[in-house]
Formats: structure tokens, C-alpha cells, sequence
């Protein structure tokens, strides 16, 4: 149900003219008078001035006593909105993004037992037997995802996972002990990241890089993957590589201003 006005029977006006108020300041105008403000949210000067005074009051705007400019406290209403979304969420939009820009797939999955999960997934074509979604399982030592993630683990937890793998024989190039497994984690680590060459599967090739949390703790992992036909390992790290780095820095940066955000 609407008012005579136009506006729905709920709709708070003195909430609109605030958000007004906030959104009239803006990278070419951080600094704006009690004129500006009213001219530029439509507001009559007093209304304008007792806007900009509660929201002094409150935190969101300081003044010099000519010139108001929003503060850092304003940055809060983005971080309960960033974090309040899953990381899957988080990166969605960056592996579209990417994998419009490479045009392969592109993936993100976290750590959970001696497997990796898929979290988040791009498929632009079918290069594996088995289909790949949200919830897909793979043993961890034959991915390029699950190093990155293995060699993110401290001293404590990987002598745990080593432990509990089985270390199958999915290929021929498969890793099949721990001690090979640990030397590769080795090279991950110092490296940044992971390239797995038809371990998983005849034919597969991906390349994977570390998310970080703002502690630098390792909290997930993205991929691209080819198939082998049509990339070959240096192409993989010349061509793909950086731009998969590129999007982790980004994912990255998104992140430190969601430090609560979920894995599901």
C-alpha cells in the first residue's frame, strides 16, 4: 500500500534525506558547505543542517565550522555488508570475471579433511570425465588447489593429513607418497603457487594460488584449469598465472574488509 505521495506506507522520509546527506559527499566532493549540501540533496538549509549535525552527533561527519566531509566511521555500513556475505559470494564475481578473461575455468575450494571441496565454480567447457560443482570432492595431493592448501598448513597439521592420506594413483604423474608430497609442498610454499600437470586426470592441467585472510592465514584456494591439449605448462605459468594472481590480489584486497566472511 502506497501514501498520497507516492511512497509506500512503510517508507521513512527522515531515512532517505540522511542517506541523501551521506551520498552528496563523493571523490570530487569530500568537502561540501550547509549550502552545498542543500542545493545538492534538494533540502532546505535548516533540514540540511540538522542532518549534518546528528550525523556529526553520531560519528559519520565532522566539520571545521564552514566545511563538513564524511569520516572513516561511514566505511562501517559497507563492512556489515561485506560482512555479511560467504566467501563464495565474495569471489563469484571474480571468477567470472577471470574466466571471461582467460576464457577456462575457474575455481575455489577450501580445505576439509584430506580433500578438497568446491565451493565456488566458472565452467566454461567439460574437460574432466566426471562433472565439477559446488560441493565436488578430490583428494587433495593430486590438485593444484589442494597443495596451496597443504602448504599453507602449520608443522602440526600437515603431519596430521599426512598421516590420514591414502596418496591414490589417479595417473600415471600422480604423487604417491608423503615424502615426494612434502618435498612439492615445499616448492608451493616458497613459491606461491601450485601447478598440477594430469595428476588428477589424463589430460588436466591447473594452475592454483592461496587466499589469504587479513592475518596472512591461508583460507581458500582458486584455479584455472586447461586441458593439456591446449595449454601447455609454460603457457600455463606465462599466460594464466599472473592474471589468476592478479584476481587473488583482488579477492584478497575484498576480503581484509570482511574478515567475518563464511565459507558457506
Amino acid at each position: 500500500m502506497e501514501s498520497g505521495s507516492g511512497r509506500a506506507a512503510h517508507h521513512v522520509q527522515s531515512l532517505e534525506r540522511g542517506l541523501a546527506v551521506i551520498k552528496a559527499f563523493g571523490a570530487g566532493t569530500p568537502r561540501l558547505t550547509l549550502s552545498d549540501v542543500a542545493r545538492t540533496t534538494g533540502l532546505t538549509r535548516a533540514a540540511a543542517r540538522r542532518f549534518l549535525l546528528t550525523l556529526a552527533d553520531l560519528g559519520y561527519v565532522r566539520s571545521d565550522g564552514r566545511y563538513f566531509g564524511l569520516t572513516a566511521k561511514v566505511l562501517e555500513l559497507g563492512y556489515a555488508f561485506l560482512s555479511s556475505l560467504s566467501l563464495p559470494e565474495v569471489v563469484q564475481p571474480h571468477l567470472e570475471r577471470l574466466s571471461a578473461e582467460v576464457r577456462e575455468s575457474c575455481s575455489m575450494s577450501v580445505l576439509d579433511g584430506t580433500d578438497i571441496v568446491y565451493v565456488a565454480r566458472v565452467a566454461v567447457s567439460r574437460i574432466m570425465t566426471v562433472s565439477i560443482d559446488v560441493g565436488t570432492r578430490f583428494p587433495a595431493h593430486a590438485t593444484s588447489m589442494g597443495r596451496v592448501l597443504l602448504a599453507g598448513l602449520d608443522e602440526d597439521a600437515l603431519r596430521a593429513y599426512l598421516d590420514a592420506a591414502t596418496f591414490d594413483r589417479l595417473t600415471p604423474r600422480t604423487i604417491t607418497s608423503a615424502s615426494a608430497l612434502r618435498a612439492e609442498l615445499d616448492v608451493v610454499r616458497e613459491r606461491g603457487w601450485a601447478l598440477v600437470d594430469q595428476e588428477l586426470e589424463e589430460g588436466l592441467r591447473s594452475v592454483a594460488v592461496p587466499l589469504h585472510d587479513k592475518n596472512g592465514k591461508v583460507v581458500a584456494a582458486v584455479n584455472i584449469s586447461t586441458h593439456a591439449s591446449r595449454t601447455s605448462p609454460e603457457e600455463v605459468r606465462t599466460g594464466l598465472l599472473p592474471r589468476l594472481r592478479e584476481t587473488a590480489e583482488r579477492i584478497e584486497a575484498e576480503l581484509a574488509v570482511a574478515p567475518a566472511a563464511r565459507v558457506s
